[in-house]
């Protein structure tokens, strides 16, 4: 398989030069455009000594400089490296220098974490900024825009297949990994994604790519909720919309602001949305009613599908989401380290929470290696053997850990837990990380957060668990409410008892403003356990 991301987006620019590619905060670049930026980026990568194999950071909002930047460095045979913009000081250095970046690109708000940090980052020869009307060029660097308008396109060349494409992910604990996936392969693989969807035969030569690409009648118009720096974003949102042809919609502006997401879908007719979860989408389920209780009901009528990944979205809310408009919406279980099933739910099929059909080679694995028999109510560990990554970049221990043999075939064990029915699909548990030990029971969060969020008043929840002299570890649950509405902690214990047996009921419930959340919508525990903690007392269990 000779695929490239660089050498597909290149076919796909020269068979649809004027249709849109990506377009933000109302500016569009259409798919000539958006390849000669890109190439205008690989020769200022190329002029400061990046080629093959060189690393180069993003660190940046939701952009078209994001994408372009980032087509770039592919086109120089190059790994993007995904730069959480959250991250301060010391998290920057050590995700840079362990990714051994030639090159970061970064938001002009982000200059002086830049500056401070210059001097800890000898391996890194070329800084980009990319302007946003919040700081002046640093006299280090290069500015972005100016680049693109003087460079010469880098011509086209060839590129490796097995050269390397990593994504870095920081999960809920740990210092970030890279995981490492051959590009060539990891296109293929997106390629097939979308033409299986499609009922197209998936391409797996570059000479065929511009036949594939003409027989897609309708490319996705797709809204990234999420943002780029993170796996759903990049991958499903970007990454498999560019290979088939279509237009990339983002926002620069942070946080989750379900109106500016309709308003979006309206004006450019958005098929696609990719969301994290009831994070996303229950903002959005709210946004739909309260227009429709204005009377302005949003114009949807283009969305054909909603995607998440990475986070439990709720039959509650899906439900809801229909109720406004017919659609499908697709729930995919996987993580960095692969995929493992997915769920659909439409008008006419009601998909339960947490519970997928899983794909070709995903197992159910004890810890103690034996394969769990459906129906059995055995708890394993997910295991993938369909396209496992290469491992984590220069981590061998945790790469043994994760990626590891059980009866001679090479699996991924992501890290979350699982039951098999004996239907054959699978229930979702959670992450055994953060996994709860109370009374010699083994609680998953997860479990608890959705039967709290069932609440009506309830926003959000996360449960963690804290240090306990009866029980080992208690549970607690630190949740918020819908606005101008208000639970009562007893009341909400009790609505949770109905749901759960006793011993998964939280213990306490924590009531806050806002519950904290990774601008991926992913939960952050660690907060959650220092609030309570704090408030409510107990060890670190």
């Amino acid at each position: 398989m000779d695929l490239h991301f660089a050498s597909a987006w290149e076919i796909v620019a020269d068979y649809k030069p004027n249709s849109v590619a990506t377009v933000c905060d109302g500016q569009a670049l259409t798919w000539r455009e958006f390849e000669q930026n890109a190439a205008c980026v690989a020769a200022l990568l190329h002029e400061h000594g990046l080629g093959p194999d060189s690393k180069a950071g993003l660190y940046l909002h939701n952009s078209n400089e994001y994408q372009a930047a980032q087509f770039g460095i592919f086109k120089i045979g190059g790994c993007p490296i995904n730069v959480n913009y959250r991250y301060k000081s010391d998290e920057l250095v050590y995700l840079l220098d362990n990714s051994d970046a030639e090159a970061i690109f970064f938001q002009a708000c982000y200059a002086m974490r830049i500056w401070e940090i210059k001097d800890r980052l000898p391996k890194i020869k070329l800084f980009v900024q990319i302007n946003d009307g919040t700081e002046a060029l640093l006299d280090f660097a290069v500015d972005y825009e100016r680049s693109v308008r003087n460079y010469a396109p880098l011509p086209r060349q060839p590129r490796d297949p097995d050269g390397i494409y990593m994504l870095y992910t920081g999960g809920t604990t740990g210092l970030p990994k890279g995981v490492m996936y051959p590009v060539g392969k990891f296109t293929g693989f997106l390629a097939g994604m979308g033409a299986t969807a499609r009922g197209l035969t998936p391409p797996t030569e570059l000479s065929k790519y511009g036949e594939f690409v003409s027989q897609i009648e309708s490319p996705p118009i797709c809204l990234v909720g999420c943002p780029l720096m993170h796996g759903t974003g990049a991958w499903l949102g970007s990454f498999l919309t560019l290979l088939l042809g279509g237009t990339v919609v983002t926002t620069s502006k942070l946080g989750m602001d379900a109106d500016l997401f309709w308003s979006l879908t309206e004006a450019h007719g958005v098929t696609d949305i990719v969301i994290v979860g009831d994070a996303f989408a229950r903002p959005m389920l709210a946004a739909l009613d309260a227009a429709k209780q204005r009377g302005t009901p949003y114009d949807i009528s283009s969305l054909k599908q909603i995607c998440s990944s990475g986070v439990m979205w709720s039959k509650e809310t899906k439900q809801g989401l229909l109720a406004h408009h017919d659609m499908a919406l697709v729930d995919i279980m996987g993580s960095s380290e692969g995929g493992m099933g997915s769920s659909v739910t439409t008008r006419d099929e009601t998909a339960q929470t947490a519970k997928f059909t899983i794909n070709e080679g995903v197992k159910v694995i004890t810890d103690d290696g034996r394969m769990v028999v459906p129906g059995s109510d055995e708890v394993g560990k997910l295991a993938t053997s369909a396209f496992v990554p290469l491992g984590y970049y220069k981590d061998a221990e945790k790469s043994a850990a994760t990626f590891r043999e059980v009866d001679g075939v090479r699996y991924s064990f992501p890290g979350d837990y699982a039951t098999i029915e004996a239907d054959g699909t699978i229930t979702l548990l959670g992450r055994g990380s953060v996994c709860i030990n109370t009374a010699g029971e083994k609680v998953f969060p997860e479990e608890v957060e959705e039967a709290v969020k069932r609440h009506p008043s309830v926003l959000d929840c996360l449960v963690v668990g804290l240090g306990d002299e009866r029980f080992g570890e208690r549970i607690v649950a630190v949740a918020s409410c819908v606005e101008y509405q208000k639970v009562e902690e007893a009341d909400l214990i009790e609505f949770v008892r109905e749901q759960l047996a006793g011993y998964k009921v939280p213990k306490q419930v924590l009531m806050v403003d806002i519950v904290r959340r990774a601008a991926n919508g992913k939960p952050d525990y660690k907060w959650a356990k220092a609030q309570a903690q704090r408030e409510l007392g107990g060890a670190d269990g």
